[in-house]
């Protein structure tokens, strides 16, 4: 049921601004990890400023969105979002457990909702959980599940039906769906420069909800309901 995906997305940047600020022992673990993946020729500066914020090794999240539906007194969808941000990684990790265990107490059949988050965005906050010191709840426990047991309503394997070979961006889908799409403003690549030389973590946090807005819509596409209006999006703080 709709009532009970949980719709999220994170921004993710390099844990340090350049591959110079590493110290050595870093550089060189980084290295070894981006080997078989880049040309041996390759900058390490350029390959560290475009693979570190994606590895969780070697980046840390600033940002993680969440929604979830609602129904309307109007008739139809809505969708209450609230984003988890800052500086701080550990009390963001802290604040997104601490809101998705609610969620598990009133939905016992909750799941994560999102575009590619089986392979990026959950195993990502894991695994930066576990590098914090901080210990995964029980609907984080997946590290010994079986594929079939792990419950996501992940828009990218919808799309694939079946086709493992294919891959979709949520900017294509989007657009190929016939949904307003999220990239108005900067994308994934921009976050790193937004974050680190412009100091504008609001800017990124807009970012991040407007492609929340839009995983949901795609989601409501493939249950063939009508998409959100502007009205029905509801910003939840603090």
């Amino acid at each position: 049921m709709l009532s009970d995906l949980l719709i999220i997305d994170i921004e993710t940047v390099p844990a340090s601004p350049a591959f110079a600020d590493l110290d050595p022992d870093w550089q060189s673990l980084f290295l070894d990890k981006i080997a078989k993946t880049v040309p041996e020729d390759a900058d390490p500066e350029d390959i560290y400023r475009k693979k570190a914020g994606i590895l969780a090794e070697f980046g840390k999240i600033i940002c993680i969105s969440t929604a979830f539906f609602y129904n309307r007194q109007e008739g139809g969808k809505g969708l209450k979002m609230k984003s988890i941000y800052g500086d701080d990684e550990v009390e963001i990790l802290r604040n997104f457990t601490d809101l998705c265990t609610k969620m598990f107490q009133y939905h016992r059949n909750f799941q994560f909702g999102g575009h590619n988050i089986r392979e990026f965005d959950i195993p990502y906050i894991c695994r930066r959980m576990l590098i914090r010191g901080l210990a995964l709840p029980e609907f984080l426990r997946l590290h010994d599940k079986k594929p079939w047991e792990v419950r996501m309503f992940d828009t990218l394997n919808w799309w694939k039906f079946g086709d493992n070979k294919n891959y979709v961006s949520l900017h294509l889908l989007a657009n190929v769906l016939g949904i307003p799409s999220s990239k108005s403003d900067i994308n994934g690549a921009d976050v790193q420069d937004v974050y680190y030389k412009e100091g504008n973590l609001d800017r990124i946090v807009a970012y991040c909800q407007r492609d929340v807005v839009v995983t949901a819509n795609i989601i409501l596409r493939f249950q063939n309901l009508p998409l959100l209006t502007e009205d029905s999006i509801q910003l939840v703080k603090g």
